[in-house]
């Protein structure tokens, strides 16, 4: 039997694993899908929000404040890529600004430091490529931009190196409640626990009404996307907000944490399979996004996007034990901004735990990752080295984004480590680049086949079903 079974492998799954993972118990994440990050964490606007939207008192304002000042050290601990570098609620007009103000004093009720409201012409000595009619902006320095799957995947790495077991295309089919705790019945086995977190994104009310629990919904809310080649990644150098609407925060204007621009998103209520793009969305977001930054230019988009948000039907996140069944948990509602609260949501799960299990630390044991080296990151100095240590690291694989047959084949044989071609791009970021993996894909196809000693028709491009070769024609 597992003391805690977490139902769901996005960044409040396994940021929550990786707390438990200290302590002496039977923890084991169970996820649909092929690998982690696959749901709302896989596509996102990937910002650390300041904290001035929520409203509050909420669990929204109060978590969103703690996690930011929580990011920096967490993303120290687990070796991934983070930038503060502050964001902007942009006004055109007087009524939006009179939105930024009431942001502005939000803000200063939940608590975000250093915020403060300047005019156009310090908006434009600070980001030149800024819109000539913008009359005014909130400025927020504590914003930042991370990698959400690359924060997943590391958080991941640490859970499985101190004993999570990951349970990788296990989907949930029912629960039931027993003396001592939950069976959860998969699709591959029984699992037996005394503790369940709900923790499954635009899924978590389908598994609560598992157990019979109808106190929530969670609808799903899409949002497209436009990637633009690393030339464009320079246009601004903060994040470009408009002021916030009732279905969302807008469409923004960000550099990513790898150097390329981001775009988007829209805000369409969908079906929670629904992951397409549309022609009208896209020109939306090109048409919002050319409003604060006319300069980018759109012939350098390399790849359209949707994601979807999980948008909780209580208006605030659902972080609660389960009224009448003890030891289960809802992480649900988890909409924007979850990805800046998910290191204090894993807190709060854990001290919610601590009140129905024991928790006893287990010594030697601890929260940091091993860095991952990006060849593309190292000097020449430091690339020499490696290649003197293992050849392999002088094979580039990945030419856009100079990603070399070294770490391919570490980020397959490490701790939660690749099993599928998405997976592989996600840890190296073979495939993101210019050309979008028309040339390296076969190659890393390859390298998955050997390294896990599979014939190359049974590799997939995302887990379960999703062949990429049908047979030899030759």
């Amino acid at each position: 039997m597992y003391d805690v079974a977490i139902i769901g492998a996005g960044v409040i799954g396994t940021l929550t694993a990786r707390l438990l993972s200290l302590y002496d118990l039977q923890v084991c994440i169970i996820e649909k899908d092929g690998d982690v990050a696959m749901g709302t964490t896989k596509a996102n606007s990937a910002i650390i929000h300041a904290g001035y939207d929520a409203k509050p008192g909420s669990l929204k304002a109060k978590l969103n404040v703690k996690g930011n000042a929580m990011m920096e050290q967490v993303a120290k601990d687990l070796a991934v890529h983070f930038k503060r570098i502050g964001s902007f609620v942009v006004a055109f007009n007087d009524e939006e600004m009179a939105r930024v103000k009431e942001l502005y004093q939000r803000g200063l009720d939940n608590g975000v430091p250093e915020m403060k409201i300047i005019n156009g012409n310090e908006v434009r000595e600070m980001e030149p490529n800024l819109s000539e009619d913008i009359i005014g902006a909130l400025y927020a320095p504590t914003a930042g931009i991370i990698g959400p799957y690359e924060l997943t995947v590391a958080a991941a790495e640490v859970a499985v190196r101190n004993g999570v077991e990951l349970k990788l295309e296990h989907e949930v089919e029912s629960i039931s409640e027993e003396e001592d705790g939950y069976r959860i019945q998969t699709n591959q086995d029984s699992i037996q626990t005394k503790v369940v977190i709900n923790a499954a994104g635009i899924f978590a009310d389908a598994i609560a009404e598992m157990v019979g629990d109808h106190s929530f919904e969670v609808h799903a809310r899409k949002g497209e996307y436009m990637l633009l080649d690393k030339s464009q990644g320079n246009t601004v150098s903060r994040v470009i907000f408009q002021p916030p609407s009732k279905v969302g925060k807008g469409i923004l204007v960000t550099p990513t944490v790898d150097g390329n621009l981001l775009v988007g998103p829209t805000a369409d209520e969908s079906q929670k399979e629904d992951l397409a793009t549309t022609q009208k969305g896209l020109e939306k977001v090109l048409r919002g996004a050319k409003r604060s930054v006319p300069s980018f230019n759109e012939r350098e988009v390399i790849r359209s996007f949707a994601g979807l948000r999980a948008v909780g039907s209580t208006g605030d996140f659902v972080i609660e034990e389960a009224d009448g069944l003890k030891g289960f948990y809802h992480a649900a509602g988890i909409e924007s901004p979850g990805l800046s609260a998910a290191p204090a949501i894993a807190e709060e799960l854990l001290r919610k735990i601590g009140d129905v299990i024991e928790l006893n630390k287990v010594e030697n044991l601890n929260l940091l990752r091993k860095p991952f080296k990006r060849f593309s990151e190292l000097t020449n100095e430091e690339r020499r080295e490696l290649i003197k240590k293992d050849p392999r690291y002088g094979k580039i694989v990945c030419r856009c984004e100079k990603v070399t047959e070294g770490e391919i084949i570490e980020c397959i044989h490490r701790p939660a480590g690749a099993t599928n071609l998405d997976a592989v791009k996600r840890r190296t970021r073979a495939g993101m680049g210019r050309c979008q993996g028309g040339f390296c894909s076969p190659r890393v196809v390859d390298l998955l086949a050997k390294e896990l000693d599979l014939p190359m028709e049974e590799v997939t491009k995302q887990g379960s079903g999703s062949y990429l070769l049908v047979g030899k024609t030759k």
